[in-house]
């Protein structure tokens, strides 16, 4: 099966897609089989961005031990709020920040050219007004196995995830 073939069909499992690290190599994302996942679009210049890098930064810390890894995915679709060159948004996160998680090559999360991983992030969790991501710091829950168990609109705290994270990391 061919690599467009491949990334054209949804998978069942996070676990089944590649994406890019900032680098531009290729990450099999399931090398986080038995972690939990947070996945989040991020952008450097919204109005949320200092709330949500800094919870996101204290539960790292506080579960990154106990099995949680968090996916930063930067994204440039809402408002132009993360124009920057990856490695700007990888020095904007980790010296403001001192993000630990790994922040990834910029994607689309909506439309024709929206990433596989988002396309199958939507489909497992539609939103309240149907699939399309409404704006920065949309976050989606992924158990142990890969498989989307909760999605979060933009202005829910990273902080009030933390019950549902605790009880997928059965801590």
């Amino acid at each position: 099966m061919g690599a467009a073939e491949s990334s054209s069909k949804l998978g069942g499992s996070v676990h089944d897609f590649v994406v890019k690290d900032v680098r531009g190599n290729d990450v099999e994302l399931s090398r986080y089989k038995g972690k939990v996942l947070l996945i989040v679009n991020v952008a450097s210049r919204c109005g949320l961005a200092n709330s949500n890098y800094t919870e996101l930064g204290q539960l790292y810390e506080k579960y990154r031990e106990k099995g949680l890894e968090i996916l930063a995915f930067p994204c440039n679709q809402f408002a132009g709020q993360e124009p920057d060159s990856d490695e700007k948004i990888v020095e904007f996160a980790c010296n403001r920040f001192q993000a630990e998680f790994p922040i990834f090559r910029k994607v689309d999360v909506n439309g024709n050219n929206a990433a596989p991983l988002y396309k199958f992030l939507k489909s497992e969790r539609g939103g309240l007004f149907g699939e399309r991501i409404k704006w920065n710091f949309t976050k989606f829950l992924v158990d142990k196995e890969g498989h989307v168990m909760n999605r979060y609109a933009p202005t829910w705290s990273p902080l009030g995830i933390e019950n549902d994270i605790k009880k997928l990391l059965e801590v």
